[in-house]
This record gives structure tokens, sequence and C-alpha cells, in this order.
């Protein structure tokens, strides 16, 4: 069983049936981003999934963008009364594992497991011990804890995948006579960004978004010019 065998791996108290996990990603510091997933019982729970904006971190600093998702995250749950988690999961190791226990701290939430895991060598990291815990690579609580940051990180990348198609849109085509907000946003919803933009014809991008053949034309003439 993966999460007796977890809870054994990181010594807690009582298997971690609900955990969530954060993982941050941004364009070379602009736009930056973050993800929580949430397993329950060690299977994703995608209506439990949330996106952030990051508010308050410019630049590149992973560290600080960590602890505003993590202080957000748990101040909402608690203020809405909500289920926290088993066990909370970072990616990286101890600078944001410190940043996660900071925030939950001041919230005084600290009391709940949590844990970084870092790429590099895949090692996992818990409070209190400068060291990373000695966990068999093939123990399947170490298997788990790394499919669930493979899925904050999916999540992650799509979401800021998705911010920049909008951006790009609204920057691209938001100067074409007739492109009004609704249209750009059925643009988006229905094709993403530019480069599938490129591959359409004006009336399949009339069929499922309405918008007239002629700016179909003007559109896909400037997605292709990417």
């Amino acid at each position: 069983n993966m999460l007796a065998q977890l809870q054994e791996d990181l010594n807690m108290d009582v298997p971690p049936r609900r955990i969530e996990a954060f993982d941050i990603s941004h364009l070379g510091g602009i736009d930056t981003v973050a993800s929580m997933v949430c397993f329950i019982d060690a299977r994703p729970k995608k209506r439990e999934y949330r996106k952030f904006n990051i508010k308050t971190v410019s630049g590149i600093d992973d560290f600080a963008a960590i602890r505003e998702v993590v202080s957000r995250r748990y101040k909402r749950v608690k203020d809405e009364k909500g289920s926290m988690p088993d066990l909370i999961l970072v990616d990286g190791g101890k600078g944001q594992l410190s940043m996660a226990l900071s925030a939950l701290r001041e919230l005084g939430l600290d009391y709940i497991p949590t844990a970084g895991l870092a790429k590099k060598l895949e090692e996992v990291f818990v409070p209190g011990n400068p060291d990373a815990q000695t966990i068999q690579k093939q123990s399947p609580g170490l298997i788990l804890l790394r499919r669930i940051r493979d899925e904050a990180h999916r999540f992650a990348i799509t979401f800021q995948r998705q911010k920049r198609n909008k951006q790009l849109i609204q920057s691209v085509f938001g100067e074409l006579p007739g492109m009004g907000k609704k249209r750009l946003e059925k643009l988006l919803q229905a094709f993403g960004g530019p480069t599938s933009i490129a591959k359409l014809t004006p009336e399949v991008i009339n069929d499922q978004t309405g918008i007239p053949i002629k700016i179909g034309k003007e559109i896909i003439k400037i997605a292709k010019s990417f």
C-alpha cells in the first residue's frame, strides 16, 4: 500500500490520505504562476486543483512565490473552514520547504506534515532535519510523491501556457478591426495560441466562433507570420 509506505517513509502518525502539492512556473521571471494539485487516497482529485497568479513577487524568486501561494491557499481554507491536507508537498528542497513552513507558521498551521521533493536527486526533505530522508528509490511512497510532484508541474506549465496564449492573442489579434474582447475570448477558448490558429481555415474559425470569414482570413495571415 503506497500510503502506508509513505507514512512509514516520512514517519507520519497517520497515512496521508489527502495530499496537496504546489509547483511554480514562469518564463524567465515573467508572469509567475503556481499550481496546486490534490490527491485523495493516491488518486488525483481534479476538481480540487487550483491555479494562482503570483502577485507579490517580481523576477525569479521561487522561494517567495511558494511562500505566497501556501499562505493564500491555507488562509482561505482556514477562513472557509475547509478540509486541511494530511500532507503538503512542495516542489523543491530545503529553501522552498522553509518558505512553506514560514507561511504555515504565520497561520498557526505548522502542525500539518510538510515535505519538499528536490528535482535533482529526487531527495525528500522534512522539517527539523537538514539532511534528505533516507528513502529507497523504489519505495512505493516515493514513487507516489514523484507522481504527485510531476502532476503539479504539468498543471503549472499548462496554466502558464494558457496565460501566455491569452496575452499573445490579445496583443496580436486585438488590433484587428472587428476583434473585440468577446471574439478574442472565443478564439482563445476554441484554438489556443497562434501556432494552432495558423493551421486553420477561415471557415473553421467562423464555424467554431462565429467570427466573420473576412476577419478569419486576416487572423490566419497574422498567425502564419509567427
